[in-house]
């Protein structure tokens, strides 16, 4: 049984409570956070709320240094990461300048907080060959022939585009079609990019349609489960862990390891770190940077290699 999440509530007066409403719409709507995102900031801003139990409006301009780091101390030591700290301490300061660019209530102490240093993690990446080899024992890991293909399409996608897992599973008959070089995206927060779209990776999603036993039609999903419906993470996932095993890779490798080839790779080709960034759909250049620690094989020489038929015809533009 999945373990039901606790109800988000605020112990605080009635206009602290409407400010905090207030505060969620804007995110909702304004700056288009996710529901997951959404209710993470609420879950972390009630843990600060609450803390300081039926605070007010006068409260929170007067709270001073000693006020937040006392509140920092007492969830570290709840041996919380440090992950999970810092993204707390980034939902109460991003609640404190909204309330003082929409309501002037200010409180200068909060700018001089700063949260506990997160250790340094590189992106993990796996090198060309191995990634090769991952994509060509796809099909024998699943339950069907057309599954196998699906599964395939989608992990080429990830690592021949560069696109998040929820990203590929989100496309819809349609957006991929037959000579196509570019692909439109919509990516975190609505934001649209465009990625390249490799002759094989047409090729998969063809194959893959060719064979699943579903009437879709434009506009459905692309990449449906075993009952037609959208195909979920978990299973490209579980497909994942399969596979490693039996190629030799590592436990951390997951579908996510593959986005992060194609960038480590195109990095190593000699690629514009701000292109791989907007390739991304990378809010920040800090963190496409990560990769300029990580040197791996080349993306397109491998897949010259590996498919030498399928580059000799439809190539994309450069």
């Amino acid at each position: 049984m999945p373990v039901m999440k606790e109800d988000i509530k605020f112990h605080a007066p009635a206009e602290i409570q409407d400010l905090i409403l207030s505060w969620k719409d804007w995110l909702e709507k304004e700056r288009r956070y996710s529901v997951h995102t959404l209710d993470a900031y609420m879950r972390d801003l009630s843990f600060f709320i609450n803390f300081f139990k039926n605070i007010d409006i006068a409260f929170l301009e007067k709270m001073e240094i000693h006020d937040f780091r006392r509140y920092i101390r007492s969830r570290a030591s709840l041996n919380i990461s440090k992950s999970s700290l810092a993204r707390e301490l980034s939902a109460i300061k991003n609640f404190f300048n909204w309330l003082y660019k929409k309501h002037g209530i200010k409180n200068d102490a909060i700018s001089i907080i700063s949260g506990p240093k997160k250790d340094k993690t590189l992106p993990k990446a796996i090198d060309a060959p191995d990634a090769f080899e991952l994509l060509d024992q796809v099909t024998d890991f699943a339950k069907s022939d057309w599954q196998g293909l699906r599964d395939k399409a989608v992990m080429i996608l990830l690592y021949g585009s560069g696109l998040r897992i929820s990203e590929a599973l989100n496309l819809n008959i349609g957006d991929i079609k037959e000579g196509q070089n570019a692909l439109m995206i919509k990516g975190k927060g609505k934001k649209e990019r465009l990625v390249p779209l490799l002759p094989i990776s047409i090729k998969a999603v063809q194959a893959y349609l060719d064979k699943v036993p579903y009437p879709l039609k434009t506009g459905d999903p692309l990449f449906v489960g075993a009952r037609g419906e959208r195909l979920l993470a978990r299973i490209i996932q579980r497909q994942m862990q399969k596979i490693r095993a039996v190629v030799g890779l590592a436990d951390s490798v997951t579908p996510h390891t593959l986005r992060h080839s194609f960038a480590t790779h195109l990095l190593n080709e000699g690629c514009d770190l701000r292109a791989i960034q907007e390739l991304l759909g990378h809010e920040s250049l800090s963190t496409t940077e990560r990769y300029t620690n990580v040197s791996l094989d080349t993306l397109q020489k491998e897949y010259n290699k590996a498919y030498p038929a399928s580059n000799n015809e439809n190539k994309p533009d450069k």
